[in-house]
């Protein structure tokens, strides 16, 4: 009887990891123009196959029936989200394991329609919004300085950054360059693998983070951490995602700044 119910409570807790569409990183030789842009939400993904919500990695949310209520019975993929900078408060909500009213600070927002006939914009008009599903504003790249001037306001906002598509071909999964996020800085994951103490204002807390990145170097992150973050820091063995603009002489990432742990 145990084992029954423990395979019960695995299987309920996932779902078959979803096949989704991925983001190549976008240069400037590929030319965009007449392509659509939208925010890059900094949120969690997230796939509804007509029953539940599941993750990329297959878990099942645990969501509170009145947010779904009017969710279509076609699947529907895009971006748990509240509003810019509040990452770490969705992660929060989106981890509990029991339905909870906070899930009405959040909204679906919606960028694609898997299996719907047409290109992106045709189908993305298969969809209704509703109190908990919006759909992501898409707008037609007029040539790349457009592109450039939209990225900036985005960023001023406080946005994460851009994503680019190109909105005439049908339906597809996995990465390649049709799609591309765009940012005006690059971001890299590295395992916390340290604590270095912090000075003046930071005395008694967390200075900086040392981080061992893929290719073995170690880093340190102080910058974009806050008082709660130095207080009770990221676990020793964490991955977290940090930004940078640009390398060192050594290929070492140049002022790193902390951006979130990996969900």
């Amino acid at each position: 009887m145990k084992i029954i119910l423990l395979v019960f409570l695995v299987t309920s807790l996932f779902a078959k990891k979803p096949e989704l569409f991925l983001l190549n990183i976008y240069n400037e030789d590929i030319n965009v123009t007449s392509w659509y842009m939208s925010e890059k939400l900094d949120g969690v993904r997230a796939y509804w196959d007509g029953e539940n919500l599941i993750s990329r990695s297959g878990k099942v949310f645990a969501t509170p029936k009145f947010f779904i209520k009017d969710f279509p019975k076609h699947e529907l993929d895009g971006e748990l989200w509240s509003k810019r900078e509040d990452f770490s408060n969705i992660v929060s909500i989106l981890n509990k394991k029991k339905p909870h009213t906070k899930w009405s600070k959040l909204t679906f927002n919606i960028f694609e329609v898997p299996h719907a006939k047409g290109g992106l914009i045709q189908r993305l008009k298969t969809v209704k919004s509703s109190k908990y599903i919006r759909i992501i504003k898409q707008i037609k790249v007029k040539n790349k300085k457009h592109l450039d001037e939209f990225l900036k306001s985005i960023e001023n906002l406080g946005g994460e950054g851009v994503v680019v598509r190109d909105a005439s071909l049908f339906y597809y999964t996995g990465r390649d360059n049709n799609a591309l996020k765009v940012k005006s800085y690059l971001d890299e994951e590295c395992e916390v693998v340290g604590y270095n103490k912090g000075n003046g204002k930071y005395e008694g807390m967390v200075g900086s983070l040392s981080c061992r990145m893929k290719n073995m170097q170690v880093i340190k992150i102080g910058s974009g951490l806050n008082n709660k973050q130095r207080v009770t820091p990221p676990k020793i063995g964490a991955i977290i995602t940090f930004k940078y603009y640009v390398l060192t002489s050594k290929g070492n990432p140049r002022f790193p700044i902390f951006l979130r742990i990996k969900n």
